[in-house]
């Protein structure tokens, strides 16, 4: 084919028409952030409201907590909107969703950040603690994730769904096979949602950390960069707001071709598995 011929065809997106590119490329205006009164959840919301979207805040067991969220996010001069959530209670968990997208106006951007853990050998996990788990971290998350995708999907202006997993999506722990069950399913349900709902201008992203000094880990108001990890490449966990960075950027339309991806974000840490295998000296890593 002569160059003038390839100049002479127009390009293709595989879609009917490029608008739904359009829409995926639109300013975001409005946030959901699901367990957002700590940690991951609040660092997300207040950067969210730094680039000026409205948020909806989500908690489960702290309202104080979710309240001096909302606070941060109206000092910089976004909306907040705040609601309980419990996630394991299914399917009433997506009405909760469907009363904030109401209350909001709409939602652009969805973060499916609320989750609960395990540490248990598996031989010991009961069926109501396996349930406990798998209802928040991945059927839980379905609903909702599904409530907000249909009103993407009813207002027509794309939007971004984001989960945050673990670096447990890709790699298993010890004692934790309830919570690596749910966040490998939550991990290929993001793709298939990115399969599924890339022609509604609506991309599918998961956020996958490691190690981050929060409350979950035991470390509230901890600055990482005085903890020691020799196991971590670089040496210490990470900072919550350094895994909102990343989440509100891709919330952004800088971000508008992400789409399907698992994100990690950890320090190096997944790298280490051959190297950290090599190092081990004793078989006390095989209990908890």
């Amino acid at each position: 084919m002569s160059e003038s011929q390839h100049n002479d065809k127009t390009p293709t997106t595989g879609l009917e028409s490029g608008e739904p590119q359009a829409r995926l490329e639109a300013e975001a205006r409005r946030a959901i952030v699901t367990g957002a009164d700590s940690g991951i959840g609040r660092a997300t919301a207040v950067a969210l409201a730094a680039a000026g979207i409205d948020v909806g805040i989500t908690w489960h067991s702290d309202e104080a907590g979710a309240q001096e969220t909302a606070e941060e996010v109206r000092s910089h001069g976004a909306r907040a909107v705040v609601a309980r959530l419990d996630v394991a209670d299914i399917p009433a968990c997506g009405d909760v969703v469907d009363g904030l997208i109401a209350e909001l106006g709409g939602v652009d951007v969805f973060v499916n950040n609320a989750g609960a853990g395990l540490q248990t050998p598996f031989l010991d996990v009961t069926l109501d603690e396996w349930n406990r788990v798998v209802d928040t971290d991945l059927t839980g998350a379905f609903v909702c994730l599904q409530r907000a995708a249909r009103a993407m999907v009813a207002a027509g202006r794309g939007g971004r769904l984001i989960a945050v997993t673990s670096v447990h999506e890709h790699q298993p722990m010890v004692g934790a096979s309830a919570y690596d069950a749910a966040k490998h399913g939550l991990g290929g349900l993001m793709k298939n949602l990115a399969l599924e709902l890339g022609a509604h201008g609506i991309s599918a992203v998961s956020v996958a950390p490691g190690e981050i000094a929060t409350p979950m880990t035991g470390q509230t108001d901890t600055d990482p960069h005085t903890e020691d990890r020799p196991g971590i490449p670089l040496g210490r966990p990470g900072d919550a707001r350094e895994v909102a960075a990343l989440i509100a950027f891709l919330a952004s339309p800088e971000a508008a071709y992400i789409s399907g991806a698992s994100v990690v974000i950890d320090g190096g840490m997944l790298q280490m598995g051959p190297q950290a295998g090599a190092a081990v000296e004793s078989h006390d890593w095989r209990r908890l």
